[in-house]
Formats: structure tokens, C-alpha cells, sequence
């Protein structure tokens, strides 16, 4: 590329953005310091980049473990309703104490009566809903204070414990 400049607009240019000039006959020649980037600087670019990869697939990796654990929490705040809203349901039944349940993690054969239906249906739900044989129920309902605890397993979750309990307490 040629170029024509003057003696003095060639004192004005800077040296780094130009690097040597050239004179061939009236003509200033530019020839630029550097062309491009290094190898060692790609090289380097690319060890950056793919450190900061590795980072974000491990943050993602622990934001799904520990949506899951949420989720199992979630569940067992609803699960503990589902029960207190049977629990008032058949009041007179849990007052008497027919629903007081000991720590059961296994879904009780079917009964014939609405008390048996309902642990029933109410632990095999637990089951569906937290995942498995460690996930357990309990109910105690003492003169019109009744307790139900749902248990899980929350493993897979980051430092998650072997097994949490979630309590909820009313009165009828």
C-alpha cells in the first residue's frame, strides 16, 4: 500500500501504530510493526477460555442438584398438607387417634376402611413423590394436636444430608 505523505505529517504520526516507514522515491511507505496474533497467545487465549468453560459446567452441574433437593422439599410441604386436610376431614377419626401412624417408609397393604384407604394412598404417594424406600410418613394426633412428619433422602443435593424431615403441627 502507498502512501503519500509530507515530511512534516510523517513527524506526526505515531510509531507504534505505524512502525518503520519507507521512502521510495516521493512516496512513504508503512510498514506496521506487528501482523497478528502469536501462537503463544492463542494458545494461552484458549487455556483462559476453556477454564471458565469447565467453571460454569460445574456451577450448572450443582444448580440442577440443588433444584432437585428444593423440589423434593417442596414436595414434602405438600405431602404434610395433603395429610393435615385428610386429618381435618375425618376430624372425629383423628381425634380418636384412628390415624396415628408410627415411622413407616413402605406403603401399608389396603385396608377396608377410610382411615387404612387413606394412610394407604397417603404413604404410597410419598413414595411416588420423594423417591423411594427412604422416603417415610408419620402421623400422631394426641387430644387434638396432630403432628405429621414426612422423611426423605436428599443425597444427590450439594453436602446434602442422608435424610431430612419436614414437621407440620395443628390443631383440630
Amino acid at each position: 500500500m502507498w502512501v503519500e505523505f509530507s515530511p512534516e505529517a510523517l513527524q506526526v504520526l505515531p510509531q507504534s501504530r505505524t512502525g518503520a516507514a519507507r521512502r521510495s522515491g516521493g512516496h512513504v511507505r508503512l510498514v506496521p510493526a506487528q501482523c497478528g496474533f502469536g501462537l503463544l497467545e492463542v494458545l494461552v487465549a484458549v487455556a483462559v477460555l476453556s477454564i471458565g468453560l469447565l467453571g460454569m459446567a460445574a456451577l450448572q452441574v450443582n444448580s440442577l442438584k440443588n433444584n432437585q433437593a428444593s423440589f423434593q422439599r417442596t414436595q414434602a410441604v405438600m405431602l404434610s398438607y395433603l395429610a393435615m386436610d385428610v386429618l381435618r376431614t375425618n376430624r372425629t377419626a383423628a381425634i380418636a387417634g384412628d390415624y396415628n401412624l408410627d415411622k413407616t417408609c413402605g406403603a401399608p397393604p389396603l385396608g377396608s376402611s377410610l382411615v387404612a384407604s387413606d394412610k394407604m394412598f397417603w404413604l404410597s404417594v410419598i413414595q411416588e413423590s420423594l423417591g423411594g424406600e427412604s422416603s417415610c410418613g408419620e402421623i400422631s394426633c394426641q387430644s387434638r394436636v396432630c403432628t405429621v412428619r414426612v422423611y426423605w433422602g436428599e443425597e444427590r443435593a450439594t453436602g446434602g444430608a442422608s435424610e431430612h424431615m419436614f414437621e407440620t403441627t395443628t390443631q383440630l
